[in-house]
């Protein structure tokens, strides 16, 4: 069994998957905090199948980006949990969990996340499915007019973000914006999907570098940052890449 976690955002999600499917998964809205909720709902679900942590195969994790201390909170749990089963851990892009289910329908997809300050961390895929760049923050109009620069058809607009962009999409693209309504419980599917596929590739992660990225790092004694940002503090210049 593969272990899925998610604390990128308040909706945060645990799911069991097995080498075909999802098998239980539970998703919430965080009111309080992740590090109070997340533990119990993962014995939660290994409870509910009769499972201890030594049973699972892999732990999968989604690195954001997403909030500071919900994607710590996330990514240590997975760690430990990793570390306890002794088995391999994979960590998987926020905005590639958001984009998953549309990457096969022939059509250019943007995945939207809020970042505050009425921006959002964006990432654009082609009509293939391969990533055009990396995750990036930018404002509505500077998103709008990237993706009027790729040219005429439709682009797909799904995540969170789109919640908080609809009108302002909406009004510049027209019929060529296909907006899809988020729906937060399909980011732990979409998870233990790319996970599996990550791990059946022999692309496992290391417990000792794997890091959350945050697109803004915490304000206090830190200057705010609007490149993708590991735990380390350093932008990262990684090559465009496809997680299936």
């Amino acid at each position: 069994m593969l272990l899925a976690i998610d604390t990128s955002t308040r909706y945060a999600s645990v799911g069991l998957a097995d080498d075909s499917r999802v098998v239980a998964s539970r998703t919430w809205y965080s009111t309080i905090n992740h590090t109070a909720e997340l533990m119990p709902a993962v014995a939660q679900i290994l409870d509910s199948h009769g499972l201890s942590v030594r049973d699972l195969d892999a732990v999968a994790v989604a690195l954001g980006p997403g909030g500071f201390s919900a994607l710590r909170v996330g990514v240590s749990a997975a760690k430990g949990l990793a570390l306890a089963a002794r088995k391999p851990i994979v960590g998987v892009g926020t905005l590639d969990l958001e984009a998953y289910p549309y990457l096969d329908t022939g059509m250019p997809v943007c995945a939207l996340l809020e970042a505050g300050r009425q921006e959002c961390a964006t990432a654009l895929f082609a009509a293939d499915g391969v990533r055009v760049r990396e995750d990036r923050v930018s404002a509505a109009a500077e998103l709008l007019e990237e993706i009027l620069d790729q040219g005429p058809g439709q682009t797909i607009f799904c995540g969170e973000g789109v919640s908080a962009w609809r009108d302002q999409v909406s009004e510049k693209l027209g019929g060529n914006a296909v907006i899809i309504q988020p729906v937060a419980a399909s980011r732990v599917w979409a998870l233990a999907a790319i996970g599996r596929a990550k791990l059946a590739a022999g692309e496992a992660g290391d417990l000792t570098t794997l890091q959350p990225e945050y697109l803004r790092m915490p304000s206090i004694g830190v200057p705010k940052q609007r490149d993708r940002v590991p735990q380390g503090g350093r932008p990262t210049q990684e090559a465009p890449s496809r997680p299936r």
